[in-house]
């Protein structure tokens, strides 16, 4: 980006940061609701853990698949516009539930969500590095973590409405041996159908934003998304190590945070732990997400005075230690220390985020692209670990993200030198 363009971001109006930071907080809200709806299609559709966490697949598989084409977007119709975009292909998403639960199917579920992920991968590309450039490059760490802040109030809120709206009359296992086709149909179309109003009124929530940020599509000048982008040309952008580490290592994050709040419900309900019933487990799962709202914040102050790479590093050490001891543990210590990850979660996926795009300038909105398509670990690393779980039980399944935990402290030591190539030429 030039200066000129770089001097349009710092004049942008307060307002515009407003409502990108209610972007973080609807798709933090829809993205956490998945935690709710894993115990619940659990029961329904009679599945493992493994099955199960398809739903988790079929929803950051999105990421894979739409990053690279809404990089591409963005760079052609700017940050507003195409931001309008994500947001109407998420009400589609949310509104394809009331099918789906007439119809009373897994499939149509995982549908649905994986449209209403379509839409959020076309924020997260649009919305993460806009707000790094909303301001000095200096502060960039910070400002993200803050935006990040108002996605975890979502994520905090999720699962409290979610186990009250989907939880609350406990979950029923249907048994197929006992019930004619028919009658199996209807009563999980009875059960489904309490899916149905909390995601058409999210989608109507989500149409009302569309048309503030159409509305201002002119009358405020945005900050040019650069040059059109090439697939070939996104690409190159690999050969920068940062970039390239950083990729994985959102990958990598995104399915540990994601395999935790994925079985956190199931892994409160178990002797293991606490044996609590449904709706109460569901609602403690707040105190993961909402441990990293608060640390998030706090997070947020910190990095002024802390280097990123050493604040990175220091909490994916804690947060591996905390997975490992809930493994290993078992009762209150055991479910302590797994809600307690969250808080150390806080930092990371932002402070990863500005990290690999340090430099990229013109570049951004292909680096945040390719950095969104590494948030497809969400899709691959909860089936893991869901298999772990179903081979070992949920708690050793724990060891899974622990281990992720590690690489994560890994890149936070590499971004905290001068350059990472140059850090791996001194690791090695």
């Amino acid at each position: 980006m030039d200066a000129n363009s770089d001097a349009r971001v710092r004049s942008v109006p307060s307002g515009i940061m407003a409502l990108v930071i209610a972007l973080f907080f609807a798709w933090g809200f829809l993205t956490v609701l998945n935690d709710t709806l894993v115990p619940k299609f659990k029961a329904l559709f009679a599945l493992d853990y493994t099955e199960v966490m398809l739903t988790q697949f079929s929803f950051f598989l999105a990421y894979l698949l739409v990053s690279l084409p809404a990089g591409l977007l963005l760079s052609r119709i700017g940050y507003v516009r195409a931001i309008v975009v994500g947001l109407v292909v998420m009400a589609f998403g949310c509104v394809l539930f009331a099918p789906a639960a007439m119809a009373g199917t897994y499939a149509g579920f995982l549908l649905a969500l994986f449209i209403v992920a379509s839409g959020i991968t076309v924020l997260q590309v649009a919305a993460n590095p806009l707000v790094a450039l909303l301001g000095s490059p200096e502060t960039s760490h910070s400002r993200l973590n803050l935006a990040q802040a108002f996605n975890s109030i979502g994520t905090a809120i999720g699962p409290q409405l979610g186990a009250a709206v989907i939880l609350s009359a406990g979950l029923v296992t249907p048994d197929p041996t006992k019930l004619s086709p028919a009658a199996l149909a209807a009563v999980r179309v009875r059960d489904a159908s309490v899916l149905q109003m909390p995601y058409i009124a999210f989608a109507l929530l989500l149409v009302l934003l569309a048309f503030a940020f159409w509305r201002l599509r002119r009358r405020i000048v945005m900050p040019g998304a650069g040059k059109a982008a090439t697939v070939g040309g996104t690409f190159a952008l690999l050969r920068n190590p940062r970039l390239a580490l950083g990729m994985l290592s959102i990958f990598i994050y995104v399915g540990a945070e994601v395999s935790i709040g994925s079985m956190l419900t199931n892994y409160l309900m178990s002797a293991h732990t606490l044996s609590l019933a449904a709706k109460e487990a569901g609602a403690l799962v707040s105190f993961y997400w909402g441990g990293a709202m608060l640390g998030r914040f706090v997070g947020s102050a910190v990095l002024r005075v802390v280097k990123a790479g050493n604040a990175l590093a220091a909490c994916a050490i804690v947060a591996a230690l905390l997975a490992a001891l809930s493994a290993l543990g078992d009762g209150m210590l055991a479910a302590v220390a797994v809600l307690a990850i969250g808080l150390f979660n806080s930092i990371m996926f932002p402070t990863i985020f500005t990290l690999a795009i340090e430099g990229e300038n013109g570049d951004t909105p292909q680096a945040s692209a390719l950095l969104c398509m590494a948030i497809v670990g969400g899709a691959v690393i909860p089936v893991a670990t869901g298999a772990a779980a179903d081979r070992f039980g949920l708690a050793l399944a724990l060891l899974v993200p622990a281990a992720c935990y590690l690489w994560i402290a890994c890149y936070g030591w590499l971004g905290s030198k001068p350059t990472i190539a140059t850090a791996m030429r001194v690791a090695t």
